[in-house]
């Protein structure tokens, strides 16, 4: 064992990490260098020099630690702390507008009461999750499908706008922070115009370069690259006593040493951020990197609490666009193609054309009800955008430049695919096959059954099941679970060998948790968060068929429009007879017994819900030993709550148990409930 490094040098060190890391601070974040490039070359020459005669000395947060280590054979799947969603869109003052008052009655305001928003230019490049424990820098992740993303943290330690050490005197002990990865633009020139005279392709666009080098596996190439970041948000413990408003979550981000975007603004009302959104759209163009938007978020955490979350994104906050970039094409057909749901759509196929760096050429067209708002004819000249940067569609149709005879296209009145009549009910904007035999509803069933985030079949791609599909072979998902290796060796492009991997893939699958399959199911606003959380508070496909609306409604994320989809999905005869050929094929129709919890205990039968700081306990804690006692957590008050568990600081929680009667303790109370 080597010897400890003495005093002297373990001090000298520690001074020169400080110094170097206040020193970059100040030249990439504050943008005003405190240091001459010569003494911070000294200065790192003399770090480096100790820690590599004495490794013993090097720390995560030294910034020789930014560009090290071989380059990575791959990276792993990280599970994240809190989940990343995603952001709700609106394309103009009237859709921001009706957002706005659609929270106020969230907010149970009254009628033209104002809100305050906080509004932040939205970069354009790609999402981070960054964990720090104690302060240091511990695990940097992509936003992946927002429950997990891919481990980058040697790429991400190459930013210099990124602290390797929260610049507090008294961290807390865990802190996850979230912002954005991009490109400035003239890095992004400089970086092409390299690659041109290397004769390598070049990249479309920032944004495309951004989230191509951030998975680059040497993080040389990364560093080479000089990417940004800017910090938008963080999580901290229940027990951390954190900000109480986005403005001064942005303003403690500052303080712990994050780049903030400067051009932010505090605002009162919808007219506020429209004004702040407008102003924008034309000074945008004069920053140093891509901006598509404007972030719009209300600033009091108590009432973002409050307002609470859809499937996939916050209701306090949205994403007001800019106006995207539009081109013309010509109209070559129109198809119309059948979900697994059944909802068919009509998709427009066109002439390529360039958007936003990529090539596109088609679009969905939603419904009927937008076919004929476009009046579409054959051989017309369209004008295609992609809405929010991402999807294509269309826009409007040149109908000056239409063809002579042109006919008007239409939906068909019978599906594609299985021939039936198609059915439109009442009030309702989708057009549907409902022949739950149809081939294209089956096959679209199974792609989803088998993918990576469900049941994760390898093997079973989208031609293999249309031969299983097409041959009859298959006509539920429970008949993927009669194949057998001879039948599946007599398929096309499938060998014995083949086969046999993919009846194991079948039996491995039967291992799957049961959230996986639950989100597997395919129910309708059921993705694999919300499945988890379902799956977590009904641990059993009887425990789920026989919650109510109110209990479902209870649990955090889930509201009527999900408890409702999947209510009805439930009582369906077919999908109860699917349930039980699944059950009788030995299927993971409930939770393992090593993830249920304590069993039965003092809190049996009981519901609680937390609110406030307790003294002793976090909130993580405190869930544990209720759950462990048999007792479930829900995140909201109704009457089936049995217990208000108050601690400092409590809000609107304590008010709604008040008023609904509801017993109210304390954490000496909960102790005491916990006692056998």
């Amino acid at each position: 064992m080597s010897a400890l490094p003495d005093a002297a040098t373990e001090a000298r060190a520690k001074e020169l990490r400080q110094l170097l890391n206040q020193a970059a601070h100040a030249y990439y974040v504050l943008d005003a260098p405190q240091m001459e490039d010569a003494v911070y070359d000294r200065l790192y020459r003399e770090l480096l020099e100790l820690e590599q005669n004495d490794p013993q000395l090097i720390r995560s947060d030294s910034p020789t630690q930014r560009v090290g280590g071989p380059p990575a054979a791959g990276f792993s799947s990280v599970e994240h702390r809190i989940t990343l969603l995603s952001l709700d869109n609106a394309f103009n003052a009237e859709e921001l507008q009706a957002w706005d008052e659609r929270l106020g009655r969230q907010l149970e305001q009254s009628e033209g009461q104002r809100r305050e928003f906080v509004c932040e230019l939205k970069i354009d490049g790609n999402a981070l999750a960054l964990s720090y424990e104690h302060g240091v820098l511990v695990r940097a992740a992509t936003r992946g499908d927002g429950s997990r993303g891919e481990d980058i943290t040697a790429n991400v330690r190459t930013i210099q706008a990124v602290p390797l050490r929260l610049q507090l005197e008294q961290p807390p002990a865990w802190v996850e922070v979230r912002g954005e990865a991009f490109i400035p633009d003239d890095t992004f020139a400089a970086i092409n115009a390299d690659r041109q005279q290397r004769g390598e392709a070049l990249f479309a666009n920032p944004r495309n370069a951004c989230a191509g080098t951030l998975r680059q596996l040497d993080p040389k190439v990364v560093a080479a690259r000089r990417l940004d970041f800017f910090a938008y948000t963080l999580h901290l413990p229940a027990e951390a006593r954190g900000p109480s408003s986005q403005w001064q979550a942005l303003e403690w981000l500052e303080a712990a040493g994050f780049r903030v975007n400067p051009h932010r603004e505090r605002t009162s009302g919808a007219a506020g951020v429209i004004a702040f959104y407008q102003r924008w759209d034309e000074e945008r163009h004069q920053l140093p990197y891509a901006t598509d938007g404007v972030v719009v978020k209300l600033d009091a955490l108590e009432q973002q609490q409050l307002a609470g979350f859809t499937q996939k994104a916050p209701r306090w906050a949205i994403a007001l666009k800019y106006a995207a970039e539009e081109a013309p094409s010509r109209l070559l057909r129109l198809v119309a193609q059948v979900g697994r749901t059944g909802k068919v759509t009509p998709v427009a196929e066109f002439e390529p054309v360039a958007l936003a760096g990529t090539s596109v050429s088609r679009a969905t067209l939603h419904n009927a009800d937008r076919l004929v708002e476009l009046d579409l004819h054959g051989g017309d000249t369209i004008v295609v955008r992609k809405a929010g940067e991402i999807i294509p569609e269309v826009v409007r149709v040149l109908s000056e430049l239409r063809p002579a005879g042109a006919e008007r296209l239409e939906l068909p009145s019978h599906c594609p695919e299985c021939g039936s009549l198609l059915v439109r009910e009442a009030g309702e904007a989708a057009t549907c096959c409902v022949n739950s035999s149809c081939p294209a509803i089956l096959r679209g069933a199974l792609r989803h059954w088998v993918g990576r985030d469900a049941m994760d079949v390898d093997g079973l791609g989208g031609k293999l099941i249309e031969q299983l599909v097409d041959r009859g072979l298959v006509g539920s998902i429970a008949d993927l679970y009669r194949l057998d290796a001879a039948l599946l060796a007599s398929l096309e492009r499938m060998g014995e060998q083949s086969a046999t991997n993919l009846i194991n893939a079948l039996q491995a699958s039967r291992q799957r948790p049961w959230h996986r399959l639950l989100y597997a199911l395919g129910i309708h606003h059921i993705g694999s968060v919300n499945a988890k959380t379902l799956a977590a508070a009904f641990p059993s496909w009887s425990a789920l068929q026989a919650a109510d609306e109110e209990s479902l409604n209870d649990l955090y994320g889930i509201g009527p429009e999900i408890s409702q989809s999947l209510q009805q999905w439930c009582s369906t005869t077919a999908n109860q007879a699917l349930m039980s050929q699944l059950a009788e094929l030995e299927l993971p129709l409930a939770a393992s017994s090593d993830s249920t919890g304590g069993g039965p205990g003092p809190l049996t039968g009981k519901t609680l819900v937390l609110t406030g700081t307790l003294p002793n306990l976090s909130r993580t804690e405190a869930q544990g030993l209720i759950e462990a006692a048999g007792g479930k957590m829900t995140g909201s008050v109704s009457k089936k709550t049995s217990y208000l568990v108050a601690g400092s600081e409590a809000g609107s929680k304590l008010e709604k148990a008040n008023k609904l009667g509801i017993t109210v303790i304390d954490e000496a109370g909960l102790q005491q409930l916990l006692q056998p």
